[in-house]
């Protein structure tokens, strides 16, 4: 960082503690104008070197609002996959589905591992797109998955598929002696410093896996700054930190966005950055940009919409450019 750029951000964050918000002034002024005119919008926060230099909330929204993060789940699934592995809950991540699911008849299936699914290649048919609805009115969500007809072999390719999250959702209340809530509650949320909503479950019971998970904008902060920090908060290690950088390794590329995925993780270049993120339909973000020391975190209306896909380029773009091109610029 240049003696200039220097300078600048020290009296940027110090303008911060003082209680003046940077965000009135020319570095992420932008940025809240633009969220302004989303009326989809729901809350911008941004989180720089530890500090919460940005906290905004719009249409109704406030602070203690929950926030369905949809698929943003699938990250919170990850988590607690590496922690479960960590336990000795689970053997590790090549352990095949086959003995936690001894109803599978198909050989290939049961070799499926557990890597498979955090990384959507399971070679099981999607249970997203026309598919989520008669899977989730269908009476027994895991059979439903399971009954689903290999598309490609196990590993071989990408195909986004929520119902390989419930299968894992499944298979941590097998291991963890009880539900996916209370694994989470005690292993994560707990020593973040928060209760964790219950949100929906199957008709087994089984907390839904990889998605409408309920979370506060600050949670979902928190969650950033644990993975920005490669698991650990407050001298302990909550997530191990050999989980947190596996995650974010590539393991596969979305052949509809062209966009990498790790272990229940995006990760793309933005404003000339590595950031790896959590994404749930509608526009929930959690960003982690580590060279930056950046968290930043959206939440938008997760209700279908016409300019719902339009609003999601929209935020990804302002985040890019208004927020990480602005904050890199201090650099």
């Amino acid at each position: 960082m240049s003696l200039m750029r220097c300078l600048a951000a020290a009296v940027w964050l110090l303008a911060f503690s003082a209680g003046r918000s940077p965000a009135a002034g020319p570095e992420l002024g932008a940025a809240v104008k633009s969220a302004e005119g989303l009326p989809r919008l729901r809350s911008l926060l941004v989180s720089w070197r530890g500090d919460l230099i940005l906290e905004r909330y719009f249409n109704g929204a406030r602070a203690t609002t929950f926030a369905d993060v949809k698929s943003a789940s699938k990250s919170v699934i990850s988590a607690l996959t590496g922690i479960a592995i960590e336990r000795g809950h689970l053997s590790g991540i090549g352990a095949p589905i086959g003995p936690y699911f001894p109803e599978i008849a198909d050989a290939r299936k049961r070799q499926i591992t557990i890597e498979n699914l955090l990384s959507m290649r399971s070679g099981l048919a999607s249970t997203n797109g026309w598919n989520y609805g008669a899977w989730v009115q269908s009476p027994n969500w895991v059979r439903w998955v399971l009954s689903r007809p290999l598309r490609s072999q196990p590993g071989e390719s990408m195909d986004y598929n929520t119902g390989n999250m419930h299968l894992l959702s499944a298979i941590l209340t097998k291991v963890s002696g009880t539900d996916t809530w209370k694994f989470a509650q005690e292993a994560l949320a707990g020593p973040l410093g928060f209760t964790l909503a219950r949100w929906p479950q199957d008709p087994q019971g089984i907390y839904f896996g990889g998605n409408s998970m309920l979370l506060t904008p600050r949670h979902m902060v928190k969650f950033g700054e644990l993975y920005l920090h490669r698991g650990r908060l407050d001298g302990r290690q909550v997530v191990p930190s050999a989980w947190v950088e596996a995650s974010f390794v590539p393991r596969a590329r979305s052949p509809v966005s062209g966009r990498l995925y790790g272990y229940g993780w995006w990760i793309d270049q933005m404003a000339g950055h590595t950031a790896d993120y959590a994404w749930g339909f509608g526009g929930q973000y959690i960003f982690i940009v580590p060279d930056l020391d950046l968290v930043v975190v959206t939440t938008s209306s997760p209700n279908p919409g016409e300019n719902r896909r339009e609003h999601r380029i929209a935020v990804y773009d302002l985040v890019e450019n208004l927020v990480i091109g602005r904050i890199a610029a201090l650099y």
